[in-house]
């Protein structure tokens, strides 16, 4: 009779394949992650993984740390202790803002006296990956006119919104992380990016998202994180 509690019979290359599908499984880490601001903790001791392919609800009251977070994981902000890896490299060291990443965590600063098109061709040339119709296509499909003549500077809230969605997603990043998306849109333009973020799902993206709206979450997101006390708690 074989102990069920045995490794006698599990082959070591099988422990060594289920392992590799594990860690490539993960693809954001936090590992006791702590982070404060003139003596005011944010985060203590974080532990944290995000899996590929999946969606994260991030949520919490203002203040709470939510904006933080996003900028440890994208290298803005660098912890006071503990790790942060992308793709299994740490963040900080050699290995900044991840190239893959698409982000809205505060609302870009756009050239006020050009288009919402001239602004997303000028960002489009930092890589010089797209191409203008990738360029229109994207804009179009955020709700924006890509040959209206209206400058940034008068854009409603809501327009300028719809292009910082516009510079997180035009380049097919394959992880995107979004602080309020939802923020300043009409009904009509709510259904249209929970729609896109929907499809973005099936497409197998990594998405981590905050939303004040309870649906916005409860609709898009796989599993949710809450900030409380100083961490994350998941909750779903």
């Amino acid at each position: 009779m074989v102990d069920g509690n045995s490794n006698e019979y599990f082959p070591s290359f099988a422990k060594k394949n289920v392992l590799e599908k594990v860690i490539n499984m993960v693809h954001i880490e936090l590992q006791d992650v702590c982070k404060s601001f003139k003596g005011v903790p944010v985060f203590q001791h974080v532990n944290v993984m995000i899996e590929k392919g999946k969606t994260y609800g991030i949520m919490g009251p203002n203040g709470s740390g939510k904006s933080v977070f996003f900028k440890l994981i994208c290298g803005f902000l660098k912890p006071d202790t503990g790790i942060v890896r992308v793709d299994g490299k740490e963040i900080g060291l050699n290995n900044r803002f991840p190239d893959h990443f698409g982000i809205i965590i505060e609302r870009p600063g756009y050239i006020s006296n050009k288009t919402g098109f001239q602004n997303l061709k000028e960002l489009a040339l930092i890589k010089n990956q797209i191409d203008d119709q990738k360029i229109r296509k994207t804009m179009e499909r955020v709700g924006l006119d890509p040959d209206a003549k209206q400058k940034v500077k008068h854009y409603s809230l809501g327009m300028k919104q719809k292009l910082a969605l516009a510079q997180a997603i035009m380049e097919d990043q394959q992880t995107l992380i979004l602080d309020e998306p939802f923020n300043a849109l009409d009904r009509t333009s709510v259904d249209n990016i929970r729609q896109m973020l929907l499809s973005f799902k099936t497409e197998g993206k990594t998405m981590l998202i905050t939303s004040h709206n309870q649906e916005d979450i409860d609709i898009l997101c796989d599993h949710v994180f809450e900030i409380n006390q100083y961490t994350l708690q998941q909750i779903k």
